[in-house]
């Protein structure tokens, strides 16, 4: 994790950002510190960092790379983040990481848009990734990948939007972390456990999703998915770190035993991230 010392939303590279609204980096601090907190009661060590410097963005480590083992696949952002990617590359560095990174001129949104769930890894693409660079880094760090696509935000004429301030196509669920949460990895013959927004994916990736056997799903609803951000979570396996303001994931997680806890968080929304966001997992086995 890192800090919100200069998180802002002057720079909109997704639907949720709103430049006219300010933000309050007093109470965004105060939500950080309470994720963290949450995070350590669950018995998850946390490695805090200084954020880099002059980047709004820099509180939501996730997209900083994905890491396996001794190996981190460092991300390629959008040009309002584009100076996180060396801050990144040093702080992983300096944990003792070997750096790999995808071939040039492929986005890569780092852990925000590839999940690992036991050896598969649920992949978006289109938005903030590109295929190709999701394929390098399933075959980099040894994971079988699940290419996804989420629907694209349209405009009333129905064609897809492109957003002003990165250039890139824009999507709600931007990132496949807003989609899609991995609650469970498979273990010792059990399946997994995933929980996923059906109305957030295009028709294909529902069909590839449905018929994959090896995670059971819990389906979330749009309204949890896009306005309560109920699928950006941390999941311990029997712990789960989520939104307070989504009720009907939490009842269903409570019935198969999970442990809830539910920090307030608002201010840090207005960047179009929420609670996965801003961690990034260091020992993906």
């Amino acid at each position: 994790m890192s800090g919100v010392d200069y998180f802002d939303d002057t720079a909109a590279i997704n639907p949720f950002m709103d430049s006219s609204l300010a933000v309050n980096r007093e109470l965004a601090g105060a939500e950080h510190s309470e994720i963290q907190r949450a995070l350590e009661s669950a018995g998850v060590k946390v490695v805090k960092v200084t954020p880099p410097v002059d980047c709004q963005d820099g509180v939501y480590t996730a997209n900083w790379a994905l890491v396996r083992g001794n190996k981190a696949v460092m991300s390629l952002l959008p040009n309002a983040r584009s100076n996180e990617e060396a801050y990144a590359e040093q702080v992983l560095r300096d944990l003792g990481k070997e750096i790999v990174h995808v071939p040039d001129g492929l986005r890569f949104s780092g852990q925000g848009d590839a999940l690992p769930c036991g050896n598969l890894l649920f992949c978006g693409q289109g938005y903030r990734s590109d295929e190709a660079a999701q394929a390098f880094a399933a075959e980099t760090l040894g994971y079988e990948r699940v290419q996804l696509l989420t629907v694209p935000k349209t405009n009333w004429r129905g064609k897809a939007v492109i957003n002003k301030a990165s250039g890139w196509p824009d999507s709600f669920f931007y990132d496949i972390d807003l989609a899609l949460s991995v609650l469970r990895a498979p273990r010792d013959g059990e399946r997994g456990l995933i929980a996923w927004c059906p109305e957030a994916f295009t028709p294909e990736s529902q069909q590839i999703l449905r018929s994959l056997n090896t995670v059971e799903k819990i389906e979330v609803s749009l309204e949890e998915a896009k306005i309560a951000f109920a699928c950006n979570l941390v999941s311990t396996g029997s712990v789960v770190i989520m939104s307070a303001k989504a009720p009907r994931l939490q009842a269903e997680l409570k019935k198969r035993g999970f442990s809830i806890s539910t920090p307030e968080i608002d201010e840090l929304l207005k960047g179009g991230g929420y609670i996965r966001c801003t961690t990034l997992t260091l020992d993906n086995d």
